[in-house]
């Protein structure tokens, strides 16, 4: 058993049991879940839609150099530097050394989970800079010193009296404020942040292929703000994230928004196409364009897992996902967490140290029914068992375990072999392991050829 796998147990047990933690993310869970119906009404055929994305995403994986190339040749026309960073390190050198050429002192950094893979913040206070996240959800983690618990709402497993104690012990405010005051606090504090910054770092929800420009939705102006306030901006994004055609954000957008958080679209939407142009009057002097590899290309080549990189990062799979819902996101010990976490984890940080993921799930198949881009997620996820099989990551006691399963499968004797109260006890006696986190295997107590010959016997 890995470390992960050892930690994951240990602390996905912990949280299950919490009842208060439970309640908290299913209470906020639950909002987004009861408005999702509403917001699908925008759509005269929901699952037309979701086809039409499934396809344009599949156009953009399968064609993925060409479209790259193509951005990369019209965003460089408008002044942008495109970089290529194979792993994050390659990604984290590249920010740091922009930041120290530019005397940056301090970064605003909108939410983005391809920066949190990198772990750019920690990189960044390495290095005497300071990294301030922008986003609420986010500021209030970093306040904490917790990463983001989900992939659209990085606190959702803190209550507004959480929130209001942490901004007491760290910003010396009043313990009752309420979430209005608390946000106006921590406004006041992130507009003087914008305007020292002298780098405002974001990531993109979509690269688009035919113009060369950046997409970037969300709810509270953050991103806006830091890549128009400093001199430099700087996006991080990962090679998976392009779609075709600007004309597809017409589909994309409402999808992401829907089936994330259940509204028609986002508050801000900005189509960035490269730094600051003759004639405008706002806008950063130099933009960089950092294009994210690490390991994407591995799940790129791997035809059976391909399907995992159409995922928009709408955080839907989260919701549904009955494991997530009692274990909650910090237990996966990952970027990633949730079903898609679980299906990308093992081929981005390694199928020997994460396979464990692929099995923390019901496979009830909900996160694939409430996919805005129609992946079959669960399928992914047994796709990881098997590649994980076959490439001899099972323990032996696993593997002798299945042989004698089969071995006795295919013999009718043995299946005939002593009544179900035997059977019980020898094969919960053998796996006393299974019985751990699961229920006892149960026989029935006549074998199938007793009860057809029975059967038989009185026609």
């Amino acid at each position: 058993m890995s470390e992960a796998s050892k930690i994951f147990l240990a602390k996905s047990t912990i949280k299950s049991a919490d009842l208060e933690h439970r309640r908290t993310i299913n209470y906020n869970i639950g909002k987004y879940n009861a408005v999702v119906p509403q917001g699908k009404l925008q759509f005269a055929h929901t699952e037309l839609a979701r086809k039409k994305a499934k396809l344009r995403k599949w156009d953009a994986i399968e064609n993925l150099d060409k479209y790259l190339e193509h951005f990369e040749r019209q965003i460089s026309s408008r002044g942008a530097k495109v970089l290529w960073a194979e792993n994050g390190q390659q990604a984290v050198d590249a920010i740091v050394n922009i930041c120290k050429e530019k005397n940056c002192k301090t970064v605003v950094k909108s939410k983005s989970m391809t920066t949190e893979e990198i772990h750019l913040n920690k990189f960044l206070e390495e290095n005497g800079i300071e990294s301030i996240e922008t986003d609420l959800g986010e500021y209030i983690q970093q306040l904490d010193g917790e990463p983001p618990y989900h992939i659209v709402t990085p606190a959702m497993h803190k209550s507004k009296e959480d929130v209001a104690k942490l901004f007491a012990n760290k910003l010396g405010t009043d313990p009752k404020l309420t979430p209005q005051e608390l946000t106006l606090v921590a406004r006041n504090i992130l507009r003087k942040k914008y305007i020292e910054a002298e780098v405002g770092i974001t990531g993109a929800n979509f690269i688009i292929g035919d113009i060369g420009a950046i997409a970037v939705t969300e709810n509270e102006g953050n991103a806006r703000l830091s890549c128009a306030f400093p001199k430099t901006h700087i996006v991080l994004v990962g090679i998976e994230k392009m779609i075709p055609s600007i004309t597809d954000l017409a589909l994309f957008w409402p999808l992401l928004s829907t089936f994330g958080t259940g509204q028609k679209l986002t508050v801000y939407s900005s189509i960035i196409c490269g730094p600051r142009q003759a004639g405008e009057t706002d806008g950063p002097e130099e933009m960089f364009v950092i294009l994210l590899d690490n390991n994407r290309t591995e799940i790129l080549k791997n035809t059976a897992q391909r399907e995992s990189l159409y995922c928009i990062r709408c955080g839907a799979c989260l919701n549904a996902c009955p494991v997530y819902k009692n274990i909650g996101g910090h237990s996966y010990g990952a970027t990633y967490s949730g079903p898609i976490g679980s299906v990308i984890t093992p081929h981005l940080q390694g199928l020997d140290e994460y396979k464990h993921l692929s099995y923390a799930s019901s496979l009830c198949g909900n996160c694939t029914e409430v996919c805005p881009v129609n992946i079959g997620i669960h399928q992914l996820l047994l796709n990881n068992r098997k590649e994980a099989v076959e490439n001899g990551l099972s323990n032996l006691s696993e593997r002798y375990a299945w042989k004698a399963w089969k071995l006795a499968s295919l013999s009718r004797k043995m299946m005939n072999l002593g009544n179900g109260d035997f059977k019980n006890k020898m094969v919960n006696g053998m796996f006393k392991g299974w019985a751990k986190h699961r229920d006892n295997l149960h026989f029935s107590k006549k074998t199938f050829n007793q009860m057809w010959k029975e059967k038989r016997g009185n026609s």
